[in-house]
């Protein structure tokens, strides 16, 4: 067997967001811009 099969972890790593988090995330910053295009036309 290959050494990263080896050194592969068994306990999953939790994500350091939820995917709620990151989908906020994702809306606000989508917002902003839209805003911005507003403010420069």
């Amino acid at each position: 067997m290959s050494k990263a099969q080896d050194t592969k972890k068994d306990a999953k790593k939790e994500p350091t967001k939820s995917i709620k988090e990151k989908k906020a995330a994702k809306k606000l910053k989508k917002d902003e811009k839209k805003r911005e295009g507003f403010t420069r036309q």
